[in-house]
């Protein structure tokens, strides 16, 4: 039972430091640097306000405290929920990690409800007024606004009513409060300025002061340091004040000396340095420390033996409204116990740990600082480790300093904290305060919180509220009522581990405390499987009891097995469980990942029992495979496990229920034997299950011999030796039984090696890896001999081996005879045999299987076991030829080995790499390297037959001197045509000729070739050739009769008459084949129709024609046009028939392209002319004609209307520019006052005489007599009439204007855009208009374009149509550019001149 609120102390004696239990936190710390004189008072608050130095980190272990707290009415927490907010039972669960973190309830919220009572029933029968401060040590007292300050002992009764409502009246408000250490004497302050001293013993008013500040001031704070007789205030002028109580001559008196003044920044809080006693002998205590907060920057000052500033440190930059708070607490780190000031302004809090060293300075040390993204409006330090604060929306969180966390936020609005606001703006006073000072007090609640011994009191309107550290078992309980039996184990095992934050009541040797926790955890386990049980569904769907099991089981089997209590799990709990069909199958189905990972080692024999049945029940082998081998078979019933594992084919399973649980490594062997040898013996393939176990059964072996266990593990060092000999002994054993049945029939000797060399290449690799290990072992080398010695009788002279087996025997033993501590015999006999048996000539079958087999034995060292002449010999004999090249090799013969390339069809396209990389890399002799060349040059037939192009790449980069020679020896001229056509192929990365003068006969001679064999790449070959002779290459193409390449030579030549001659003769040669009886063949008859080939030769001779043209006169380019005309129209004379009127027409078409390309050469008159004196034309209608004549006219058409666009869009654009310079130059100038702006006077001065005045675009005025004056005194003459510019807007740009004149009349354009004058006359005057008298062009002529251009920024039509004609040069401009000639209007061009009458306007 809880005591009363009423019947028990709510504040607990001071916490207890013991050294032995803090914690050893390696931390670095970083010291301020000394100096040798510290600044003064005054120096400090004269310098200027820094930028804040980011702070290093600096972690401390701190002070374990316990406290004994109050219960009481408790509220509800924000970040975790206390047992009395029952809201928090219908919260969603969660499953929690088991590092996730939890903290739980931290604070217990406590109201005091004597104290509540007490503080309403003073306020309704004694008129005491509203409470406004609050502070606690060994009493409690609460001030009130009506002058009164209540004091309460520690069981919340009222002891003693000090002070008046009348004496309120005449003082004010309590507006501070402070008890000395000894809890003598009370400290009162007043919002009018007095300050009060009673006795707490009888109620005595001992003092009342009046003088210690300036009048008109508030007191905000009145604080005892350790020192009874020293206390310190602080008023709302923002000055602090000592006060020191002297009693002389029996009376008693105060004496105050000005610590700070607020005339250099106003300090709004202070706190001096409280000791408790553990630490009371602490060097640092006769200083008499005190914290200053001013808006500004943050102070320490001892105040004694003498006053002494030890720092100063500016906020930064800060929010004006926050407020600053301060705070001391001793922290206990690496053994050392310090005073720590955390102070803050806004949501930032800094800490500082103050020293004292050796020679007597006080070092001041900058550590971590911690960033809560709230404004803080109170600090309070609840332990070493622990702050509480307290933000202006009135949360209150509490938060670990080591780790930076928030561990709890509790809502405090029900509280309705008290605000000391109005004694910040010192209202009772009249309100002489300043501004910032009055902003900050807005949120200013200093003397509504207090804390001592690990308790906060909060001070609100009608009541007091304490906040105490729950202890950790309180904390656990509270998750506990919640029903969070998940996060209680978690929190519960924080505390084991140590992570846990804010930690209370856990104090001794570690392994204690961790005994106590674990009893907690034991403890919770239990309630949680018991609620578990009860809060499953009774009814409902299957799937939502297991998922209730399988959210709580593994939560149970986790902390039972994190707190080593297997014996727990599967004992009580798995019995609690087991009575739950649904909870048994869950819990049965969680404990493979914990065998597997080894957390759970050792199982039960009832556990394993149902562990056996639920995995076999439910068709997982597998997985029961898994836990089996992972578990200590002592738990294991041997008998039932083996048969389970045979039965399901659980090998391994098997193997190490065997191995471990009887140290038997044989029969695992055997019975696997006995399922893989009969199917072996009979012939029969085996299944995949069975290759499976043969896998396993080689693994195994493998294992046993190599000394580790199988699956897992190694096999116990004292049985190494044992297993490895009972296996070899297995393995040798002639016959299956040890002892055969009489009348049992013959069976195959050594059948289990004979069993293994099923996979022979395996079996070998582990004899390979076992015999590495058998170097001193006497006995392990006979078993090795013997085991040689039984493959040696299985396989050899035996048909069931495959020459890959027999090879891979002899290769395994090739190896081992090498090795140079060899001690097997082998008779070389068997090596002859071998070699016998691989290279038999008599079976053709596996040749390349045999050959690698051999190859591989020989490089491996076994050609020291061979006659190398009969085994050169035997390899060619057989084909061998990898065999060959290997001994050539060895020799050195390396010619010899291009004849095994060249005789292998499989390799004989390596031969060209080969002979390649010998030619060009080191390492071999120069004479080797001349055999090789001669060898390859005599086989160069073969060579360039097998591979023309690699052929070609051999000789141009080796053989490039013997070119001629090569081509000598190739019978087949084909074969040349195509050896050359890849050496003179100018590809990427071929090797040029050495001798580039043989290049032009060897083009000559291919040119030759392709006329021969490859007509239709000649063409391309002339033009990408240009080492063959014009002359030789002409009578060439001559003499085989091809006129394109002809034509194409005599064109390069020079001879253009001569290639259109060529090209004419071919085109009437294929006009001549179109005679009246092939009629029907069309232009679309085959691919290569008679039409089609005229269209082609036609095509090129107007090609040939277009390219000469341009240099040929009048009369040839007639003489060339019309010969063509002329062979064209001739054979449509003879095609007048209707069955050829198609070619007819198709004849006409191509006539019709002749003429358009004639057209650009020849005058329309003159193929008119002609056109008519033909007689196909001439002599017939002019229907006949029409379609010629109608094409020319097409044309002109184009053309002309081409023309007439062209003029219209530049007329148009011409228009357009001069009347938009028209609008712009005709509109009147605005003046923007009526005064000269160099005479200031009013344009109008006489009425006797008309006067010029002279308006600028700018729309400034001037009296012509005034610019003329000035220019006059700046020494320029009167022709500068209309060079004028604005003086005014010249002035304002920089410079004089009458230099700025003087300079744009030089360049010939001025800085005005236009210039009017305007003469006023008196009966205009009267009128109040002006006229326009008379207008003048100057030469600001190109001002005034470059304005118009800047206007009009788009492309005009005309510039589309040149950007266009652009395009056709080939030139590259931009259309929409406008900087660029020719993409703009007109007015863009450089040469374009225009002569207006009037200038142009621009508006600013």
């Amino acid at each position: 039972m809880s005591e009363s609120p009423d019947t028990r102390s709510l504040v607990s004696a001071s916490s207890q430091l013991n050294l032995m239990e803090i914690d050893t936190i390696d931390d670095k710390e970083f010291d301020i640097p000394q100096v040798d004189t510290p600044p003064t008072l005054e120096s400090i608050l004269n310098e200027p306000e820094d930028e804040e130095e980011p702070f290093v980190l600096e972690d401390t272990c701190l002070l374990n405290t316990e406290n004994i707290d109050a219960h009481s009415c408790e509220t509800s927490s924000l970040a975790s929920s206390d047992s009395g907010d029952r809201t928090h039972l219908k919260r969603k669960k969660k499953t929690i990690e088991i590092n996730a973190t939890v903290h739980g309830s931290v604070l217990r919220h406590s109201l005091l409800k004597g104290i509540s009572a007490q503080i309403v029933s003073a306020a309704d029968k004694v008129d005491a007024g509203l409470p406004t401060a609050i502070t606690v040590s060994g009493v409690i007292a609460v001030g009130t606004s009506h002058g009164l300050a209540l004091v309460f002992d520690l069981n919340q009764a009222l002891r003693l009513c000090l002070g008046t409502t009348a004496t309120g009246a005449e003082y004010g408000a309590v507006s501070a409060l402070s008890i000395n250490h000894d809890c003598t004497r009370l400290l009162c302050g007043f919002a009018k300025g007095q300050i009060t001293m009673w006795d707490l013993a009888n109620g005595k008013l001992l003092r009342t002061i009046t003088d210690a500040h300036p009048p008109g001031t508030a007191v905000l704070h009145v604080k005892f340091t350790d020192d009874p007789t020293l206390a310190v205030c602080n008023d709302s002028g923002g000055s602090v004040f000592e006060l020191a109580f002297r009693r002389v001559m029996g009376m008693r008196t105060c004496d105050s000396r000005c610590l700070f003044s607020g005339s250099k920044g106003e300090v709004c809080c202070v706190e001096p340095l409280h000791t408790p006693p553990e630490v009371k002998e602490h060097p640092i205590t006769q200083y008499s420390l005190l914290a200053m907060a001013s808006l500004t920057k943050i102070l320490v000052i001892g105040l004694k033996p003498s006053l002494k500033v030890w720092m100063t440190l500016p906020y930064g930059k800060s929010d004006p409204s926050s407020v600053p708070q301060l705070a001391w607490q001793f922290v206990a780190a690496q053994k050392v116990v310090n005073p720590v000031l955390a102070f803050c302004r806004g949501d930032t809090v800094h800490f500082l740990l103050v020293k004292k060293e050796e020679s007597g300075t006080i070092h001041v040390i900058k550590q971590r600082q911690l960033h809560l993204n709230s404004d803080i409006i109170s600090l309070s330090w609840i332990n070493s480790r622990t702050l509480v604060v307290l933000d202006s929306g009135e949360k209150l969180r509490v938060v670990d300093r080591p780790g930076q966390e928030t561990l709890e936020t509790l809502d405090l609005s029900e509280v309705q904290l008290v605000y000391g606001s109005s004694h910040f703006k010192s209202l009772a006073t009249g309100g002489n305060v300043s501004q910032a000072l009055a902003l900050v007090g807005e949120k200013a609640c200093y003397q509504s919180v207090s804390s001592f011994a690990g308790q906060i009191v909060y001070l609100g309107t009608k009541s007091a509220h304490i906040m105490t550290l729950r202890n950790w078992r309180e904390r656990v309980d509270c998750l506990l009522k919640q029903e969070r039996s998940v996060e209680a184990l978690s929190l519960a095992w924080s505390f084991h581990e140590g992570t846990a934050r804010a930690v209370l009541g856990l104090f001794g040797d570690p392994v204690k405390r961790k005994g106590v926790v674990a009893d907690k955890m034991v403890e919770i386990l239990f309630q949680f499987v018991e609620r578990s049980l009860k809060k499953c569904p009774d009814q409902g769907r299957i799937q939502l009891m297991e998922q209730h099991f399988q959210d709580v089981v593994p939560v149970m089997v986790d902390y039972c097995l994190l707190l080593q209590r297997t014996d727990l799990l599967l004992n009580q709990i798995y019995c609690r469980l087991a009575e739950n069909v649904v909870a048994k199958g869950v819990f049965l189905g969680e404990p493979e990942s914990y065998i597997i990972s080894e957390r759970l080692g050792h199982v039960t024999t009832p556990v394993m029992r149902d562990l056996l049945a639920h995995y076999h029940g439910n068709n997982m082998m597998d997985s029961l495979e898994n836990c089996i081998v992972h578990l200590d078979v002592t738990s294991l019933d041997i008998q039932q496990v083996v048969q389970l594992c045979w039965t399901n084919q659980l090998y391994d399973a098997m193997i190490y229920v065997y191995n471990s649980g009887m140290n038997d490594y044989i029969s695992p062997m055997e019975r696997l034997f006995q399922v893989i040898g009969p199917p072996l013996r009979e012939g029969r393939a085996l299944t995949d299950e069975q290759v499976v176990m043969g896998n396993k059964l080689l693994v195994y072996i493998s294992c046993c011999l190599a000394g580790r266990a199988y699956p897992l593990g190694d096999i116990p060092a004292d049985l190494v030796s044992q297993v490895k000999n009972q296996v070899f002994e297995f393995l040798i054993r002639l016959h299956r039984q040890r002892s055969r049945p009489i009348g049992r029939e013959e069976e195959e000797l050594y059948p289990f090696i004979r069993t293994l060399l099923l996979d022979t290449r395996e079996f070998l690799n582990v004899l390979a890896l076992t015999f590495e290990d058998f170097k001193n072992d006497k006995q392990a080398l006979e078993y090795q001999q013997r085991i040689v010695d039984i493959l040696l009788k299985v396989m050899v002279d035996n048909s069931d081996f495959t020459p890959s087996q027999v090879g891979g025997l002899f290769t395994f033993l090739a190896r081992q005879l090498a090795k140079p501590d060899n001690t097997l015999f082998v008779n070389r006999k068997l090596f002859d045999q071998v070699l016998e048996f691989l290279c038999s000539p008599d079976d053709d079958s596996r040749h390349t299987e045999r050959q690698q087999v051999l190859l591989e034995l020989l490089h491996v060292g076994g050609v020291v076991q061979f006659d190398e002449h009969r085994l050169l010999a035997l390899a060619e004999k057989a084909e061998f030829y990898q065999i060959c090249e290997f001994l050539y090799e060895q020799k050195h013969l390396y010619d010899k080995i291009i004849d095994c390339y060249l005789r292998d069809p499989l390799r004989k396209e390596e031969i060209f790499n080969y002979i390649h990389n010998l030619l060009s890399m080191p390492g071999y002799t120069p004479e080797e390297k001349h055999c090789v060349w001669n060898k390859a040059l005599q086989h160069i037939q073969e060579l360039v037959t097998l591979d023309p192009s690699r052929s070609a790449d051999m000789v141009a980069c080796h053989f490039s001197e013997e070119v001629h020679p090569i081509i000598s020896q190739l019978q087949d001229e084909h074969l040349v045509f195509q050896f050359l056509g890849y050496l003179l192929d100018p590809r990427e990365g071929r090797h040029p000729l050495a001798v580039p003068s043989l290049e032009a006969e060897l083009h000559e001679l291919q040119l030759g070739l392709l006329c021969r064999f490859a007509p239709s790449q000649l063409q391309t070959f002339l033009q990408t050739s240009q080492l063959y002779r014009l002359e030789e290459a002409i009578q060439l193409t001559e003499q085989h009769g091809l006129g394109e390449a002809t034509a194409y030579l005599l064109e390069k030549k020079g001879d253009t008459q001569g290639a259109f001659t060529v090209l004419l003769k071919a085109l009437k040669e294929k006009l001549g084949t179109l005679t009246p009886g092939m009629a029907g063949g069309g232009r679309d008859g085959g691919e290569d129709s008679p039409l089609q080939r005229v269209e082609r030769s036609l095509n090129d001779i107007i090609a040939l024609c277009h390219r000469c043209s341009h240099n040929l006169d009048q009369q040839q380019r007639e003489v060339l046009w019309f010969s063509l005309l002329e062979s064209m129209m001739s054979p449509q004379k003879l095609l007048k028939s209707p069955d050829t009127r198609h070619t007819s027409d198709v004849l006409k078409e191509l006539t019709m392209t002749v003429l358009n390309g004639m057209s650009s050469f020849i005058p329309l008159p003159d193929i008119i002319q002609r056109i008519l004196q033909d007689p196909v034309y001439g002599k017939g209608k002019l229907a006949e004609i029409q379609g010629l004549i109608l094409g020319m006219l097409e044309t002109f058409n184009y053309e002309q209307t081409l023309l007439e666009t062209t003029t219209s869009l530049l007329n148009h654009d011409l228009h357009w520019s001069l009347a938009h310079l028209r609008a712009a130059v005709s509109r009147g100038l605005h003046p923007r006052q009526d005064h000269c702006n160099l005479c200031l006077q009013q344009y109008k001065r006489r009425h006797d005489s008309p006067e010029q005045i002279i308006i600028f675009s700018c729309g400034h005025l001037y009296h012509c007599q005034c610019l003329q004056q000035k220019e006059d005194g700046s020494g320029l003459t009167g022709e500068r009439l209309h060079g004028w510019s604005c003086y005014k807007c010249s002035s304002n740009q920089g410079g004089r204007s009458g230099d700025r004149v003087a300079k744009d009349t030089r360049r010939g354009r001025s800085t005005s855009l236009a210039q009017t004058r305007v003469t006023s006359a008196c009966g205009a005057e009267a009128d109040g208009k002006k006229g326009v008298a008379e207008a003048t062009l100057d030469p600001q002529q190109s001002q005034s374009w470059d304005q118009l251009r800047c206007l009009y920024r788009g492309p005009s039509r005309l510039a589309i149509l040149s950007e266009l004609s652009h395009c056709q040069g080939n030139e590259k401009a931009g259309l929409i550019n406008t900087a660029q000639p020719g993409t703009g209007s007109i007015v863009h061009g450089d040469n374009f001149q225009l002569k207006l009458s009037v200038p142009p306007l621009v508006e600013e």
